[in-house]
């Protein structure tokens, strides 16, 4: 089996990150490193179909989790902290749930146990129709981007995938494809009977809908020990929108 792609840093208990949907662990790198600084080993995890981890046809939470597991298998890590982020978060839950022996404390960010309908496609649209073979530089990618994507903010995050795949054509790290014809999984909800009993932290973007009131109810069926934070101001990127306060939630709640 193919192992998931990583970057280590510090020394201490380990803490995993994984990213969001489109995202990888580069987004992740400034906050990894003052994790690190604050003695954690740090893991900051490319998720399969994301950066530089191996691409698969298949692509669902199940397969996320399970990648997860064989690398703290294969690194030798049998009890770990995870923050992870939407997408990301989903897959911190199943695990958590899954292998609630091998989690410390677990933190997710923007995102709840519940179902959510397919609201990607116009961001996937813009990338599909994005042709490397006559599109040679960011700045041509971008243009055609805002075609479909308005906010510059969200194409900057999207270009931060693009790559030189030789020395004449570009290239996304993700696997666009897969991702596109699974994107079904991304909304799926976790499973009814999915409990983790551990200390367990949701933070939730005050300007974000994606944990309403109500979630907050659901949130505490699967996780008992659950509290909820809000960052005001912030919205569904809520770590990049302000690292400063999530940096100092999420130190005070790991150091418990």
């Amino acid at each position: 089996m193919q192992e998931l792609y990583s970057k280590i840093t510090g020394q201490g208990p380990p803490l995993i990150i994984l990213h969001g949907f489109l995202g990888m662990s580069d987004n992740w790198k400034t906050l990894g490193n003052q994790y690190a600084e604050n003695g954690f080993e740090v893991h900051l995890i490319d998720q399969r179909n994301h950066g530089r981890s191996f691409h698969s046809d298949q692509f669902s939470y199940e397969l996320l989790a399970e990648d997860l597991h064989r690398y703290c298998l294969n690194h030798k890590l049998e009890k770990i902290s995870i923050i992870g982020h939407s997408m990301g978060g989903k897959t911190a839950m199943l695990f958590a749930t899954t292998y609630p022996e091998m989690v410390e404390a677990l933190i997710i960010a923007d995102i709840s146990p519940k179902y959510y309908p397919v609201h990607h496609q116009t961001i996937l649209n813009g990338l599909l129709s994005i042709d490397f073979k006559t599109t040679k530089s960011r700045k041509e990618a971008d243009e055609q981007l805002a075609r479909y994507i308005p906010e510059l903010g969200v194409r900057q995050f999207l270009l931060k995938n693009i790559y030189w795949k030789d020395k004449d054509e570009l290239a996304f790290r993700f696997n666009l494809t897969a991702l596109n014809d699974n994107i079904e999984e991304i909304g799926k909800a976790l499973p009814d009977n999915a409990r983790y009993e551990g200390k367990t932290l949701f933070i939730k973007g005050g300007q974000s809908e994606y944990i309403t009131a109500q979630d907050e109810t659901l949130i505490r069926q699967h996780f008992p020990e659950a509290s909820v934070s809000a960052i005001p101001g912030a919205g569904h990127w809520v770590q990049a929108e302000n690292p400063g306060m999530f940096f100092r939630i999420t130190s005070e709640f790991l150091k418990r």
